[in-house]
């Protein structure tokens, strides 16, 4: 069988969507993410609004949940990698 259709046939990888390049690349855009948020933080302070406070942490939240779940799936495909055969 080759490594194609080991991917293929595979159901944790879902065919090429997460290969570890892709889960990689998801990770790094989210740390972009954290600077928006970073710069509402500050601008909410600054301007002493507490709902777009509010929004931030919210955002911020969300954004260490996906990070989180896309590391946990990177650990999974790390160890169960058949790619790397």
């Amino acid at each position: 069988m080759s490594k194609i259709e080991k991917a293929k046939a595979s159901p944790s990888l879902k065919g090429w969507k997460h290969s570890k390049p892709g889960l990689l690349l998801s990770i790094g855009t989210s740390a972009f993410g954290a600077l928006s948020i970073i710069k509402d933080v500050k601008k909410a302070r600054s301007e002493q609004d507490r709902l777009l406070l509010a929004n931030a942490l919210v955002g911020a939240l969300a954004l260490a949940t996906g990070t989180a779940l896309l590391v946990r799936e990177l650990r999974r495909l790390g160890s169960d990698d058949i790619l790397a055969d």
